[in-house]
């Protein structure tokens, strides 16, 4: 039973990962998680990697 549990809050733990990239990509964010994630330009892109 243990084993179900901690497989349910894996799944689940990706599925909001997922989630939030995909939201993100929708906003127009190339990079998710970084800072400058909707306000960056190709040529600043490098500055933050």
């Amino acid at each position: 039973m243990e084993n179900y549990i901690i497989a349910a809050v894996l799944i689940l733990i990706a599925a909001a990962v997922i989630a939030y990239l995909v939201k993100q990509k929708k906003k127009g964010g190339k990079c998710a998680g970084c800072p400058y994630c909707n306000g960056c330009c190709g040529t600043r892109e490098k500055e933050h990697k």
